[in-house]
This record gives structure tokens, sequence and C-alpha cells, in this order.
């Protein structure tokens, strides 16, 4: 094999079981159980249950079809629910985003920003008929990531919802707390949805040098040596987009419940995190 093979990076493992470390940090989030009422059947472990969410999110399966390795499904998404609720999965996220600063430090230079839109049949909250599909009902994930393409930040928005709508939302959803823009430089870059007064002063007012290609205009492209001239760097919050999409249960929205859907998405940006992290 030749040194060349042998330099290529492997990529990360999918993650199919809860690793241990991942489980260290999530335990202690958890809420404890309340005393029991009745006797019956011992509860099933926190960490089974974990798992057949997890299968649930990667498969896409309905929560009735969760195999019995990981207790019933109705078990699996009463635990899901009450962690929601306890808001678990948003916690360990914001946890997980700091354990990547510590290994491999966020780049807040470059941050992007873009949404990514999904049908929901059942509608629910935060859905709406989306104008690209024939009016069928739909929901969109805003998502903001920073210069490598790690989640920071999402909300959640009916299809039929502008981007530029939920732009300082989804900034002010981010999981940390971002450095002062006055100590250190912040860049965000959006497609041309974004191109109204609104956002623009909207991130100003955040701090952002904002990079919004102008509606109706061909992007000019600079020239070599222009003080201008930046790498294309909006593409990593799209190919972060298609890291959640890996996650069948993202690909169509059934939960009617807008909770239980950025429950899901917060799971997802938990694992794309942890993975870069520790396995990337």
């Amino acid at each position: 094999m030749s040194d060349e093979t042998d330099s290529k990076k492997k990529p990360a493992p999918t993650i199919w079981r809860v690793p241990d470390d991942l489980w260290a940090e999530i335990e202690p989030l958890l809420p404890k159980p309340g005393p029991k009422k009745k006797p019956g059947r011992p509860r099933v472990p926190d960490r089974v249950a974990l798992n057949g969410i997890l299968y649930v999110l990667r498969t896409g399966c309905q929560w009735k079809a969760v195999p019995k390795e990981f207790s019933s499904g109705s078990t699996c998404h009463l635990r899901f629910s009450q962690w929601v609720k306890a808001g678990v999965f948003d916690k360990l996220w914001a946890i997980l985003v700091e354990r990547y600063d510590e290994l491999k430090g966020i780049d807040w230079r470059w941050q992007a920003l873009d949404s990514a839109t999904v049908k929901a049949p059942l509608g629910g909250e935060e859905t709406g008929p989306n104008p690209t599909d024939r009016g069928k009902s739909g929901s969109k994930r805003h998502l903001v990531t920073e210069g490598k393409g790690i989640p920071i930040g999402t909300t959640l928005s009916g299809a039929n919802r502008h981007d530029m709508k939920k732009a300082a939302d989804t900034i002010d959803a981010i999981v940390v707390e971002r450095p002062n823009p006055e100590e250190q430089e912040q860049h965000l870059s959006t497609d041309k949805g974004y191109d109204y007064p609104e956002t623009r002063e909207g991130m100003a007012e955040r701090g952002y040098q904002v990079h919004i290609p102008q509606r109706g205009l061909d992007t000019p492209t600079p020239e070599p040596g222009d003080p201008h001239r930046h790498p294309a760097r909006r593409w990593v919050v799209e190919r972060t987009h298609s890291w959640f999409n890996r996650f069948r249960k993202l690909l169509i929205r059934w939960e009617k419940k807008a909770e239980h859907w950025l429950g899901l998405i917060q799971f997802a940006a938990c694992l794309i995190v942890y993975r870069r992290a520790f396995l990337g």
C-alpha cells in the first residue's frame, strides 16, 4: 500500500449505538425518574431507550416499529418526549460544541446561514404551504454553522415563511456564547434570499460583517489581489444540511409537535458535533 493511501483519512464510523463517552455527557442531563406508582416490570434503562431513539432517527422508521431490543416504541417515544421537555438535547448540543471548541477550535470568523425545506404531510406546529411543492404542507429547518460547518444554532418555521424573517432568530438561537465582535472579527455568509435591509441591519446590530449577494444581479468575481476577494464560504452550511439529511427521520417531518421535531434535529446536531470532535 502506498504512503499516499496510508495518509488518506478514513471516514468516521456511523454511530448506531450511543458510545460510552457520549453517554457520560448525556446521563447527568436526564431527569431522575419519580417513584414507581404501582408494581410491575422494571423500568427500561435510559440508555436502552436512547439507543431506540437513535435507531428511529437513523432509520426513519415509525416509533411503533422500534425493535424489541430497545423495549417498545411507546416507551422510547415517551422517554423522548420527557427529555425534549427537559431540554436534554439542547443542553447536550451546547456541551458538545464546547468540547469541540476545546479539541478543534470553533471558527467564529466565517459563519454561514441557510435553510432547508422538508415535507410535513401531517401538518402541525411550524408548518405551512410550500410554494415550491404545489402548496403542500412543509416545514423549514433554519441553520447557522461556524466556518468548518459545525452546526451551532437552529430554528423552525413553516415552509411559506421567508428565510430573512428567521435570520435574526436563528443567530440568537446559537447554543453557546459568541465571542465579542469587537474583539474577534465575525463574517456571515448567506444566499440571495436574505438580501433585504432588515437582514443586513439585524446582522450588523449583532456585530457581523455580512456577505449577501444582491438579488437580480450576477455576483461579480473579484480580480486576484482584490482585498474584497474571499474564498467561497456558504457551501459549508449546505454540506451541513446534507449531514442532517443522512438521518432518515429528518427527510420527512412526521412529528406534529414542533418541539418534538426540533428535538430530533437537536439530537442529530449532537451526533454530528460528536462525530466531528471525537471521531473525525
